[in-house]
């Protein structure tokens, strides 16, 4: 009845304790191997789960779209590989499809960051990841938007996000998707504006350190608001560099 989806690229480390959170859950799990050069389809293969390498370069909504359809289910889980279904959300999602109410579900997701969970920054961030399929679609060429032809509901019960690594991991993997981001704004038409490079990472301190309580998580909470303003800041960063090798056509950072 139930089919779950992961995405996963040099996950080793991580891809066993998604599938295993998942295991007696669902009866097919599909693991989407992005060009891994480690172990990531081995220990998936280990596990009972069928692995389909992508070959095509694809956003990441066009990932999900094609996995989605290799899904043999009629219900479709989607979660990626540094993520993990608590036993509250698999209880919740056991006794939910027993009998439907809604064409798609919201989960909460919930980050683990520096040796701890995160009780107010990032939570709970909702994710629609549980759907009937052929009712969701989902587009964007970075941070995928999820369509849902027909109502969705909100489950209970965490779904545990294990995203970096380290300081290091989190500030690398932040950096990588400001420059995404800024080729995508630049790609559909958005202008650099000054006022967004100061105002922007500001605003995104504020609302995730003093609107949503960031400050009751302590120093975690901190450094996590923090680094949102950081890649805020280099997201339009990127998008000025972008905008002045297209005015000068050429190097910007020596003489020729």
């Amino acid at each position: 009845m139930l089919s779950v989806l992961i995405r996963a690229k040099n996950e080793e480390k991580n891809i066993g304790r998604a599938i295993r959170s998942v295991l007696g859950l669902s009866d097919e799990v599909i693991v989407l191997d992005d060009h891994s050069t480690d172990r990531t389809s081995e220990v998936a293969k280990s596990l009972g789960a069928k692995v389909y390498r992508l070959e095509e370069k694809m956003s990441y909504a066009e990932k999900l779209n094609y996995g989605i359809e290799l899904c043999k289910n009629e219900w479709v889980m989607v979660i990626d590989a540094d993520e993990e279904v608590s036993e509250e959300l698999r209880e919740s999602i056991r006794k939910e499809l027993k009998n439907p109410r809604y064409e798609a579900y919201k989960i909460p997701r919930k980050t683990y960051y520096l040796g701890d969970f995160l009780n107010h920054v990032w939570y709970p961030e909702w994710r629609l990841r549980l759907f009937r399929k052929g009712r969701v679609f989902f587009e964007g060429e970075v941070h995928e938007r999820a369509i849902v032809k027909g109502r969705a509901g909100k489950l209970k019960g965490d779904l545990y996000h294990y995203s970096f690594r380290s300081l290091k991991h989190q500030y690398e993997k932040n950096m990588n998707y400001a420059k995404m981001m800024a080729k995508a704004m630049k790609k559909r038409g958005e202008r650099f504006r000054a006022y967004k490079l100061f105002l922007n990472p500001l605003w995104s301190f504020i609302k995730l350190y003093l609107l949503k309580l960031g400050f009751l998580d302590g120093c975690r909470g901190f450094l996590a608001s923090l680094s949102v303003a950081i890649y805020t800041f280099q997201k339009y960063a990127f998008l000025f560099e972008l905008e002045l090798k297209e005015k000068y056509q050429g190097e910007l950072w020596r003489r020729e």
